[in-house]
This record gives structure tokens, sequence and C-alpha cells, in this order.
């Protein structure tokens, strides 16, 4: 069972979670739209024994596959890949079907950060040849470590010494692909914040404790505060499901 709590509180089937959810293609300020997608606990960590796949119930489970259902692409972070072995979007029959009925590409490109180039060639998110995952890096990366992924990768070199975000959103633009959902990790969230990039927020507060040293959903050296504002809040299982909307950034 799903509970809406805000706006105009209302019991729906967990079906019901997002049906029909399709992200901007563009703000009034930038030609992409940025949603950020994460999961925390009570006290704010993000992972258990280093996964996210620990905190979250059926309902952010549900909320992640419509999340991908609506994007054009998924960013994410090189730590992100290896540490969740993040696989091809290719996603459910359904959810191709699903897309294309709203003028979306049948799945989700993804989009890797990684500034080394560093990624091994066998793992899981490399499997799908036909839809090679795109590998945004820059000039300081391991030549060799890039040659290794030519045939695994679309490699786009963006930057001298690290990825520049800004650049990297609009080279999606570029590449037709606006719809951007950022899923993590930590880091990488904190670059597009500090960009003042992020459009708006799907936050999964899962009923758990944690403690110990896990980062926060966003995590760097220096505070850039934005103000959001509360679109919508839902509950299942004792996971509340909280979406925000930058107050400042209109689509």
């Amino acid at each position: 069972m799903l509970r809406r709590l805000h706006p105009d509180p209302v019991e729906q089937e967990l079906r019901e979670l997002y049906t029909g959810l399709t992200l901007p293609a563009g703000s009034d300020r930038h030609r992409t739209w940025v949603a950020l997608c994460m999961v925390a606990s009570v006290d704010g960590a993000v992972a258990v024994d280093g996964l996210s796949g620990g905190l979250g119930g059926e309902a952010d489970l549900l909320a992640l596959s419509r999340l991908r259902a609506s994007n054009d692409v998924s960013l994410v972070g090189a730590g992100t890949v290896r540490m969740e072995r993040y696989r091809p979007l290719t996603g459910s029959t359904r959810r191709r079907e699903d897309r294309a009925e709203r003028g979306l590409r049948a799945a989700p490109r993804l989009a890797i950060v990684s500034r080394s180039g560093q990624l091994d060639p066998e793992l899981p998110v490399f499997d799908d040849r036909d839809e090679r995952p795109l590998l945004l890096t820059c000039e300081r990366a391991d030549p060799a470590a890039l040659a290794r992924l030519e045939d695994r990768a679309e490699i786009h070199v963006l930057g001298e010494g690290t990825v520049p975000i800004e650049r990297a959103l609009d080279h999606l633009a570029d590449l037709g692909l606006p719809r951007v959902l950022c899923e993590g990790g930590p880091r990488l969230n904190q670059t597009v914040v500090a960009a003042d990039r992020v459009d708006e927020v799907f936050l999964t507060l899962a009923p758990a404790l944690v403690g110990g040293p896990a980062a926060r959903i966003v995590h760097g050296d220096r505070e850039v505060p934005h103000g959001l504002a509360l679109v919508s809040v839902f509950e299942s299982d004792g996971d509340l499901l909280l979406r925000y909307q930058h107050r400042d950034h209109h689509a």
C-alpha cells in the first residue's frame, strides 16, 4: 500500500507511484533538467556495508525504476558503478514500451564520470555491446585504461585535469539527452549542487539508523546552500519518498 501524504492525502496502490512521470526537457536557466535521486537512512547514511540497496525497500526500488523510465540519461560516478555493480539500463519490456509511448528512447543512456578512466572492462555495466555507456573523462585519464575501454564504452574527453560538470551536462544536451537523472555518489552530487545545476531531488528516507562513517547524499569540501520547495510526500512500509524542486528553477 502507498499513502500520499502531500499534497491531498489519499491511499493508493504501490504500482501508482510516479506513474507517467517524465522529466522536463530543460529549464529556463539551462538546457538540461537534472533530478537527483538518492536513498538515505534517518541519520543520513547513504549505504550499509557500502551498498545503497541495504536501505530502501520495495517502494524505493519502484521509484528508481520509474525515474529511469522518465529520463534520457542516468549520470553516475565511477566509484558508484564499481561498488553497486551497475548493469546496463535496458529495463523491462513494459518499461521500454512505456518510455516509447511518451516519446522517449526505449532505454536511458548511462553516462559514467571518471577522471582517471580506470574501470575494469569486465564490469557488468559494459555487458551490452549494442548500448555502450558514455564515459565522460578528461585529458589526465590513463591512456592505457582508456584503450582497454575503447570497444566497451563511448569515450568523451571533456576537460584537462578534471571533468567539469557544467560542460558535461551541456555536452549531454548536445547529444540529445537533456533529461538527466543523477544517481550519485555523494561526491558527484556535490559537483552538481555546487554548480547550481540540480533542478529537483527525489529522496527516499528509509526507517533505519546506521551510524558509522557513511557519507551524506551530498559530500564535499564546501557548503553551497540552495532552497527547495516540497512537491510531494509518499509513505510505504515506513519509507518516506520525498520530492523537492529548486525554488528558483522552473521548467
